[in-house]
């Protein structure tokens, strides 16, 4: 069953960044199915949330640097759209580990926010389209909720059309 709280709770890097930050966010837990077959979509579904504001975080390697794109959990990442982005000319998904040691996170909870080492990151476009968009809060089961323009000071994300 989904829960929603506002601060406090126990911290992730990413909620601790964003209280650091001074951002308004919501945190909103659920429990965590283990064979959920997408975690985005779980998050969705368990929420009740349209597909189309919450986002994913992937992590690719464009041209030998790890780079996060954040798409809506609805589609997919584009890798080509995402390399272009940032001035690249070849983005492949990057190793699982290597997203795991490089952000500090578990598959299936990595956030854009709070990540131990800080990777160029690209905002899926799309997200501006609306009032606040969900994000993993850094553990599977939680999200935070908050405006995308502060999910783009925070991060220092670029925006783009990204999603497919």
């Amino acid at each position: 069953m989904a829960k929603k709280t506002k601060r406090g709770g126990r911290g992730t890097p990413a909620t601790v960044a964003l209280d650091t930050a001074g951002i308004a966010y919501t945190v909103h837990a659920y429990d965590h199915d283990p064979a959920a077959a997408s975690y985005g979509g779980e998050a969705a579904e368990v929420l009740g949330l349209p597909a189309a504001r919450v986002f994913k975080t992937l992590v690719a390697d464009v041209d030998g640097t790890l780079t996060v794109g954040v798409v809506p959990v609805s589609g997919q990442l584009d890798l080509k759209a995402l390399a272009a982005a940032v001035g690249g000319k070849r983005a492949v998904m990057a190793d699982p580990a290597a997203a795991e040691r490089s952000s500090g996170y578990v598959l299936g909870g990595i956030s854009p926010l709070g990540q131990r080492r800080p990777l160029r990151t690209v905002l899926d476009a799309s997200a501006l389209d609306h009032g606040t968009v969900f994000v993993s809060a850094g553990r599977r089961g939680l999200e935070v909720e908050l405006a995308p323009a502060d999910l783009v000071a925070l991060t220092g994300a670029r925006t783009a059309p990204i999603g497919r």
